[in-house]
């Protein structure tokens, strides 16, 4: 027997892997995942709105009726039934949206993958939010791009900074609803004038729009896509609606894009999960949305007045917050001295948890600021968290 022991492998990683990095979030959701921690990090749906019942009903049906279909392969671009009612369900009198721009992928990381790989280079200006979302500049990153900040005030993004900074940029990346991680909400006017200033600089402008449905009054505000298909990528999920764990998005935009994303994507998966597809199509199919979307939005209404009223007893002057009018998050502000790192040290010692804000920068980082979650947890708990963290940043001024 030969008892010589092998060398250890030298792994030896390309460039690109050298610089991946963990999710700060990701990061952090592993020290909060503890019981007793009041957590405000994670931004998890709330388990109340999955519809149990309506998904095993859903499976049932197509397993019992498309057993040998729903586990085979099916198409790069997806099932054909759920991308025409994503292209229906987009389409508005003066927008006609076909499934042939209409692509399926597991969920909306991969799309925002897809895209980097499709129409990012190494050096590429990239336009994103000041924040933004951390999983779309985590995406990016894995190619290289030269990411330029887009100024932002209390209504998002600034569409007239766009002339002195959009010449020659690959894209531009913004979530217009709800922002995730302010909560922001660009208003009507603001987004003709995104479309417009992208247009006239030819700059391709992916509106990712995972919180769209779940405004907390009112209908939800016109879509960008809509506003110029053309010019416009949409990225849509059932995350967020439906449930996560089926792990379900899409990108639509037009026909040239998706055929080069579908290709990147034959690269990567092959197809997306044909039964999950198929249980998606029969749970929406009938209008099931349209009476599962106002629970959630209820419910979500309901914990964030809870949490605001709780941040106007219990969080000192000079510290601010964004007031969302739909969606999972707010975005606070701190003293410039406070260092929201540093302070969720503190808070995890007192058992409550949060996000620090300066992973959500691709740019000068500002230290003082954090995120919040209130949909998963109880009223309760919000206001005991809540008077927590307040208590340890008076003990900061």
């Amino acid at each position: 027997m030969n008892t010589d022991k092998h060398a250890p492998i030298q792994w030896q990683f390309s460039r690109r892997a050298q610089k991946l990095e963990s999710s700060a979030i990701r990061e952090i959701l592993k020290v909060t995942m503890r019981p007793e921690i009041i957590s405000f990090a994670g931004g998890l749906p709330s388990p109340e709105t999955f519809p149990v019942d309506h998904m095993r009903a859903a499976y049932e049906k197509v397993l019992s009726k498309q057993g040998k279909v729903s586990l085979q392969y099916g198409p790069s671009d997806g099932y054909a039934p759920l991308r025409e009612w994503v292209a229906s369900t987009l389409s508005t009198d003066g927008a006609c949206i076909v499934p042939e721009q209409v692509l399926m992928v597991s969920g909306s990381q991969q799309g925002l993958d897809l895209l980097g790989k499709v129409l990012i280079d190494e050096g590429s200006k990239v336009l994103v939010e000041t924040p933004s979302y951390l999983g779309a500049l985590q995406a990016f990153s894995v190619y290289g791009p030269q990411f330029e900040s887009v100024p932002t005030d209390d209504g998002g993004l600034l569409p007239e900074s766009l002339d002195a900074i959009g010449k020659d940029a690959r894209l531009l990346y913004a979530l217009p609803n709800f922002q995730n991680p302010t909560g922001r909400t660009l208003s009507v006017e603001r987004r003709h004038a995104l479309v417009e200033s992208c247009a006239r600089l030819g700059v391709p402008l992916i509106e990712d729009d995972p919180y769209g449905a779940l405004c907390y009054r009112g209908d939800p505000l016109p879509k960008l896509l809509n506003m110029n298909p053309e010019g416009v990528i949409h990225m849509g999920s059932f995350s967020k609606v439906l449930t996560p764990g089926i792990r379900l998005g899409y990108v639509v935009a037009p026909e040239p894009l998706v055929r080069k994303l579908e290709q990147a994507k034959q690269a990567t998966d092959l197809h997306t999960a044909q039964l999950t597809q198929m249980v998606v199509y029969e749970a929406v199919k009938d209008g099931f949305l349209s009476q599962h979307i106002p629970t959630i939005r209820k419910l979500y209404a309901d914990q964030c007045q809870v949490m605001l009223s709780a941040l106007e007893q219990y969080f000192p002057e000079g510290v601010r917050w964004t007031r969302p009018e739909g969606g999972m998050f707010i975005w606070v502000t701190l003293p410039e001295h406070i260092d929201s790192m540093k302070l969720l040290e503190e808070a995890i010692e007192e058992l409550v948890a949060f996000v620090p804000g300066a992973p959500f920068y691709a740019n000068a980082p500002q230290k003082n600021t954090l995120r919040l979650s209130f949909v998963t947890v109880s009223p309760e708990k919000i206001r005991e968290g809540v008077a927590k963290l307040g208590k340890l940043i008076k003990a900061k001024l």
